[in-house]
């Protein structure tokens, strides 16, 4: 009889363990997931979101630099910028290929 019952308490034991596992692994998985948020995700998003806000603040007179050329808004369109390089001279930039603004004229 005895030897029955050891039987029977270890064959109950095997699926305690295997569900033990399962939660393991996915306690493991979370906390990759949160380890990833964390230092990758969140920082990316709050970079975005300050590159927005320059981009929202844009005015003209603005000095920019725009795809490694400097020169000063003259016009703010929906999606481009048209900026003055020299004396006469202005092109049409991507809104986001401003890389930096200095405020005033």
């Amino acid at each position: 009889m005895e030897q029955t019952s050891a039987v029977t308490d270890a064959a109950q034991a095997v699926p305690q363990t295997a569900a033990n596992t399962g939660w393991g692994v996915l306690l493991y998985c979370l906390v990759i997931v949160a380890i990833l948020y964390i230092f990758m995700v969140r920082p990316n998003k709050k970079r975005m979101a300050e590159y927005q806000k320059m981009l929202d603040s844009l005015q003209v007179g603005n000095r920019i630099m725009a795809a490694g050329i400097y020169g000063t808004i003259k016009k703010i369109n929906d999606k481009t910028i048209e900026m003055e390089i020299a004396k006469g001279v202005v092109i049409e930039v991507n809104k986001n290929a401003v890389a930096s603004v200095e405020q005033g004229a």
